[in-house]
């Protein structure tokens, strides 16, 4: 299947589970006055309209360049996450200012055999999305996806292990402490989630600033075009690079020697074409721009 197709497909998958989990969490969480579930019902509402952000911006980034966009629409993609990271993390604040109150307030009481059997539910479908999502995805839109889903999942297991505990404390005669548990968890739960928008805005941010890619990223074109300068007896090469969504911006300037088997244009095609063709095997979208010199100084 086409890379771009999968793609649009995992996220409309997202938004689907995203309006499933929405619906499900409102209805239980009221039921079973739970605020721990409520939250993950608000936190499913917002990440439809996200979600649907993500499969629009997908849609934009791959319509290519023209004469508004000369190097292509795929800085939709880091833009599209660092907003969707900025709008859980304000969720996340929101809950734990409520999460407080109702600790200040004395607790909250809930139904907890219904709020274990949601904890359950939501745990193994939570589970279920995200390998789907990170097996499938190629572009940073639907990896936030899956970072998203992998937090939920990973939050929906520690509130397991919370409502167990307060099923324990009724079981014991401590309804009080009990009482406790659910807004306690709405606090925890929001403030390590918080760490999953920190840290797709420092990767969005990081894409948007046109800063160094990734070290896997940047290890691979240092390897690709030394691989390229041993084989034309080339005596430097300068790489300067940055991603963008799916694409890699690459810049590399060759500073030819005496050595060299580059004498004519027709030489330099030679060695771009080599470069183009390493470069096509590491399976990013590129924008490759080449140069040549005598002079180290217009090199560095």
């Amino acid at each position: 299947m086409d890379p771009d197709r999968r793609d649009r497909r995992l996220l409309l998958l997202s938004v689907w589970a995203s309006g499933a989990f929405a619906l499900v969490s409102s209805v239980w969480g009221i039921l079973s006055g739970s605020s721990m579930i409520v939250f993950d019902g608000l936190s499913s509402f917002v990440s439809i309209g996200l979600s649907m952000l993500a499969v629009i911006a997908l849609r934009t980034s791959r319509a290519g360049a023209d004469e508004r966009y000369p190097w292509g629409r795929e800085i939709w993609e880091p833009v599209t996450v660092v907003v969707k990271a900025i709008a859980l993390a304000a969720l996340c604040v929101y809950a734990v200012v409520g999460g407080i109150s109702d600790l200040l307030a004395g607790g909250r009481e809930v139904s907890t055999g219904w709020a274990l059997a949601y904890a359950i539910v939501a745990t193994v479908s939570g589970a279920v999305v995200t390998v789907l999502m990170r097996r499938g995805g190629r572009s940073d839109l639907v990896r936030a996806e899956a970072a998203e889903w992998f937090g939920d999942t990973l939050l929906s297991v520690g509130v397991l292990v919370g409502f167990v505990i307060a099923i324990v404390l009724v079981g014991i005669g401590r309804p009080d402490l009990a009482a406790y548990v659910d807004p306690a968890m709405v606090v925890v739960v929001s403030l390590l989630f918080l760490r999953v928008p920190f840290r797709l805005v420092g990767g969005g941010m990081r894409e948007i600033l046109s800063m160094a890619p990734p070290e896997e990223t940047r290890a691979a074109l240092d390897e690709a075009v030394e691989a390229v300068r041993a084989r034309f007896g080339i005596e430097e090469a300068f790489l300067r690079a940055s991603k963008v969504g799916t694409r890699v911006d690459v810049e590399v300037d060759f500073v030819v020697g005496e050595d060299s088997s580059v004498r004519t244009v027709a030489d330099g095609d030679l060695v771009r074409q080599a470069l183009h063709d390493r470069l096509a095997e590491l399976g990013h979208e590129r924008s490759v721009i080449v140069a040549f010199t005598t002079e180290r100084r217009w090199a560095v």
